[in-house]
């Protein structure tokens, strides 16, 4: 299988190293961590998921997914998982964002743009204020049920993250109920710079299951593929 290495496949919410191999060796190249979360429960502990991440091939890129809103700790909490991507999903102020940058400009920023019902001023708006401080925006579908930001398994208009796409100076990455079925379709119409799945690609017990992570790998590459290709050719 050729694979897009420029384009992103990221897996959220890693169980245990078994599971950190299965994605490693399904072609998923940006595995997620979502820790100090204020809705959901951890999946491991802090401790463990660095001693996963430091068995990562060169290749591989941990990434740290948290609700952490202060530069400090953000530096700091990197740091201890040993990781050099941070995927934000709180609100952080900008003087915030920009003592990130300042006392850690080792790290790439990923910052979620969350979609809720007729929030595209908003999103816009955060798009211009964070273009200059962030590396990737990733959007994201709100649950209102339950107040959840990520992990919510639910889907958004896709329209709203296309036109999210075709205004950012930044790469946006699509998620918001992605999941094996739905991912060529998404990125063919999307057009985004990469991919994210979390509870998209589980069993009933929670696990990653093998065939739809290989299935949302493949159907991910096909699709980055081909627009790759016509882009070529134009």
């Amino acid at each position: 299988m050729t694979f897009s290495q420029n384009n992103i496949i990221q897996i959220a919410g890693i169980i245990d190293q078994e599971e950190a191999n299965l994605l490693i060796d399904c072609g998923v190249n940006y595995l997620g961590f979502p820790l100090r979360l204020p809705v959901n429960k951890e999946d491991l502990s802090e401790e463990y998921a660095a001693e996963i991440i430091s068995s990562f091939p060169d290749e591989i890129n941990g990434v740290l997914i948290t609700y952490l809103n202060n530069a400090d700790e953000i530096k700091s909490f990197a740091s201890k998982l040993g990781v050099n991507i941070v995927q934000l999903h709180g609100n952080v102020e900008l003087r915030e964002m920009l003592k990130l940058k300042n006392i850690a400009p080792e790290l790439i920023i990923i910052k979620s743009l969350i979609v809720r019902n007729n929030n595209i001023q908003e999103l816009e708006n955060e798009i211009i204020i964070y273009s200059e401080y962030v590396d990737y925006f990733i959007t994201d579908t709100f649950d209102q049920a339950t107040g959840a930001t990520g992990a919510t398994g639910k889907t958004h208009d896709w329209e709203i993250s296309k036109y999210l796409v075709s205004i950012s100076d930044k790469p946006v990455i699509a998620a918001g109920g992605l999941n094996d079925k739905n991912v060529y379709e998404a990125i063919k119409f999307i057009k985004p710079f990469g991919v994210d799945s979390h509870t998209g690609v589980e069993d009933s017990s929670g696990r990653k299951s093998i065939d739809k992570v290989k299935k949302f790998v493949s159907e991910s590459v096909k699709a980055f593929d081909e627009i790759n290709l016509s882009i070529r050719k134009r």
